[in-house]
Formats: structure tokens, C-alpha cells, sequence
């Protein structure tokens, strides 16, 4: 998959393309659906088909306390990728795409740009300055400039409607079981192994460290979970997600033990499969009561991975 880092980035005379626009933030099964029916138009047509969302989120640029993450645009940008997306567009949010005439935006960047032929939106999508174009805009600019517009319909499971506003309240408590169904996969959460402060060696449990963007849905705690990408090779530990209120941290951390396992993986890339919850994140009053709890949280993983 190409990724295009905005539209300075993206070339003139573009290749025509089947495309989707929104936040895509989890991409849960509704999303997963509108994607596969594209990929068969774009099949049919002879087309890549091109996936356009916004760094920061709309919600993110407008509102004071927006709504959570479900994952890091890394994350969103390696699912797209495994769900045969030929151009990931990364559109900047800011003032001038906030006060852009929705026309103006059809015709500038889905026409002109873009050049697409075939775009597939959410029935609920809304764009342009104060959120004044919709569908039946799309449908009518962009047919009358060589584009064909579609809606696409809710997708339900268990009788609900199917959104990331459901997976970002099952993960706030945790609820791992309920996420997982309405992502269809297992939630995880991709990054790079860095240096820490190295404390937890000091009493016998080295972490794999990855820093985790402020504005994450899952709980703050510790779970046991599985890691991929270490050669290919799954490894199953204990991992606290949280700020590191015992050492007074500031940054949101992902630290990570791994069972039986000591390389050193500093600078790969891997991913860290939330499997159960085991406790909130708590500060304890010294570090030799944080190992004492370490040692419980690490049996305790070990028995709801055996």
C-alpha cells in the first residue's frame, strides 16, 4: 500500500480510482464490509481503490476533550494495508480544510485530484465548513462531474449498530470480548521497541517498552497478552499500560515481560495482543511492593495464557 502524506504529496494527473472517505478509526466489521465491496469495484473497474481519512481527526482539531482512540494512525495505516488497500491518503486537518465549501472540496481534491470514479461514503458522513455537505451533495456534484456516489448501509451485530463509538466504551472498561467482536480481530496495538528507564531488569523483569499516543481507549492496567513479530515467533507475558504512577511517569507507556525470553529487540517493530485483563493501573508506595505485585499480575497471566 502507498501511504500519501497529504496533498502536496500526491501527483498531478493521478490515475483514476474507487474511493472511500471517513475516520476508519478501529476498522470494525463495518468497515471491513464497505472496504471488500470496494476492492470488488475496483476489481470490476480495473481501478486501485484509494482510502482517504484526516491526521488529526476531525473530532480531534474541533472539540476540547474529543472522543478516544481506538488505534494510532501506525496502526490504521498497516490494517488498511492487510485489507488489500492500494493508496492510503492522509489528509491534514486543520483551518483551511475545516472552512473548505463542501463543493469546493468535491471538485478540488475527490475530482481534481483525485480523479475519482466510484466513492463510497457512510449514510452518516458529513463534510465542509460546518459540516454542511452530506450525501445527496456528493451524489449531485459528483455525478455531474463523471463520479459515481453510493451510501453504504449500517451493519448490525446482536441487534446494534455496529461503530467505534461501542468498541471506544468496551475498551474504556476493559471489555476485551466485546471489542474484539465488533473489530473482528483481536485488538492489539503495533510500535517500536525503545529504551526505557531499565528499572524493571533491576528486579528481575525487563520490559519491552513502546510509547503509546495520550489519547488511547483501553484502560489503563495490566493485562496478559500475546506478542507477534519477534521472528515470526509468538511470546506470551504480562504488560502495563498506564503513565507509571510509582516512578511519577508522565507519558503513556506500553511496558511488556516477556516469559523465558531475554534478547535484545531494541528497535523492532512488534505487536502486543491484549488478551485478558488483569488490574487497573495502581501507584504503589514503593518499588519493592510494585515487584511483589509484578510477581502476582505475572502468575496470574501465566495461568489465563496456559
Amino acid at each position: 500500500m502507498k501511504f500519501i502524506n497529504g496533498l502536496k504529496s500526491l501527483k498531478s494527473n493521478q490515475q483514476e480510482c474507487v474511493a472511500t472517505i471517513g475516520n476508519f478509526d478501529g476498522l470494525h466489521l463495518g468497515h471491513q464490509t464497505i472496504l471488500a465491496n470496494l476492492k470488488d469495484k475496483a476489481n470490476e473497474l480495473k481501478l486501485p481503490l484509494t482510502v482517504i481519512s484526516f491526521e488529526p481527526l476531525p473530532a480531534e482539531y474541533f472539540m476540547l476533550e474529543p472522543p478516544a482512540r481506538i488505534y494510532p494512525l501506525r496502526d490504521k495505516v498497516k490494517q488498511l494495508s492487510n485489507l488489500g488497500v492500494t493508496n492510503f491518503l492522509c489528509l491534514k486537518f486543520n483551518s483551511e480544510l475545516a472552512s473548505s465549501p463542501p463543493v469546493e472540496f468535491i471538485k478540488s481534491i475527490l475530482i481534481d485530484k483525485l480523479n475519482v470514479k466510484y466513492l463510497a461514503v457512510g449514510d452518516d458522513f458529513r463534510f465542509g465548513y460546518k459540516r454542511e455537505g452530506g450525501f445527496t451533495l456528493l451524489k449531485e456534484v459528483g455525478e455531474a462531474n463523471g463520479m459515481i456516489v453510493e451510501d453504504t448501509s449500517t451493519q448490525v451485530l446482536d441487534g446494534e449498530r455496529i461503530s467505534s463509538t461501542r468498541i471506544r466504551e468496551a475498551l474504556s472498561i476493559a471489555d476485551l470480548k466485546t471489542a474484539n467482536n465488533l473489530l473482528g480481530h483481536k485488538y492489539q496495538l503495533n510500535g517500536r521497541v525503545r529504551h526505557g528507564d531499565k528499572r524493571g531488569r533491576t528486579i528481575g523483569f525487563p520490559t519491552l517498552n513502546m510509547k503509546v499516543t495520550n489519547n488511547i481507549a483501553l484502560k489503563f492496567g495490566v493485562y496478559a497478552v500475546k506478542v507477534h513479530g519477534l521472528n515470526d515467533n509468538l511470546k506470551i507475558g504480562v504488560a502495563n499500560l498506564g503513565t507509571r504512577p510509582t516512578v511519577n511517569g508522565i507519558e503513556n507507556r506500553l511496558e511488556t515481560h516477556l516469559f523465558d525470553f531475554e534478547k535484545d529487540v531494541y528497535g523492532e517493530y512488534i505487536d502486543v495482543e491484549f488478551v485478558d485483563f488483569i488490574r487497573a493501573e495502581q501507584k504503589f508506595e514503593s518499588f519493592e511492593d510494585l515487584k511483589l505485585q509484578i510477581d502476582i499480575d505475572a502468575n496470574k497471566a501465566k495461568k489465563i495464557l496456559s
